[in-house]
């Protein structure tokens, strides 16, 4: 910013930040999803089982950091020193399986499932301290995720009108006969309903369990501060939970 010497008053404005760093990306997304519904086998209704892959291949992944400089590589790679937030590797996925309870039954609110994570080999960042100058190769990692919920659905009580309560007074009403007869209005209020099953319907239960084998992720020498990639792995390995869930 520039401004006269003598008023003080602004005269040019300098603004030096451009985007001038480039990246190439190039890869590959795919998903496929099977539901398949057991009542079609025409024995019965035995509930619906959903099957899902959904994964990522990055072929392609380059950086230029700056106008004059090359562009570097970076696929398959742990990233490090770079804007690029966490490692690339070329294969990424995971595949699951789900089973719902069929309707007009007991499993109608229980829905179960597992779900496989998969993250391919990646090269590590550490050419320096390898033998032979060659980075060593970062092991794939796969973990298995469990899920089972139950949600409690009672069918609702018959309606039980309160005796003696109306909305209006009776009212007289003309017979075959030409008498009049005077008739009590029908009841308007109604018993809430009560008890355990009132306050546990609706009600969800939910169990899960992530990395069941308790699977550690896998080593990472450029990784200096923790010795494994932060940005696609945790390290809390054999980890589960219950929830409990109710809406009023």
């Amino acid at each position: 910013m520039s401004r006269d010497p003598t008023t003080g008053a602004i005269t040019e404005i300098i603004n030096p930040d451009l985007n001038l760093t480039r990246a190439v990306v190039e890869g590959v997304d795919y998903e496929a999803i099977y539901s398949l519904d057991s009542s079609i086998f025409g024995r019965g209704d035995f509930g619906k089982f959903t099957f899902t892959l959904n994964g990522t291949y990055l072929s392609r992944f380059e950086l230029q950091p700056t106008p004059v400089s090359k562009r570097i590589g970076l696929s398959g790679e742990f990233v490090s020193g770079f804007s690029v937030t966490g490692s690339l590797p070329h294969n990424r996925a995971f595949v699951s399986a789900f089973y719902d309870g069929p309707a007009d039954s007991w499993l109608a609110g229980f829905d179960t499932g597992a779900t496989i994570h998969y993250t391919g080999q990646y090269q590590d960042d550490n050419i320096n301290l390898a033998p032979e100058g060659k980075a060593r190769k970062v092991r794939e990692w796969t973990t298995l995720d469990l899920i089972a919920s139950y949600r409690f659905n009672f069918p609702s009580p018959a309606a039980a009108q309160v005796p003696g309560l109306a909305k209006d007074g009776g009212k007289n009403v003309k017979m075959p006969d030409g008498k009049e007869k005077n008739v009590l209005p029908a009841s308007t209020a109604e018993y809430n309903p009560c008890g355990w099953r009132a306050w546990l319907n609706g009600t969800i239960l939910t169990l899960v369990m992530q990395n069941v084998f308790d699977s550690d992720p896998p080593f990472v020498g450029g990784a200096f501060e923790n010795n494994y990639d932060e940005s696609i792995a945790d390290v809390r390995g054999r980890f589960w939970y219950v929830q409990l869930k109710k809406k009023f």
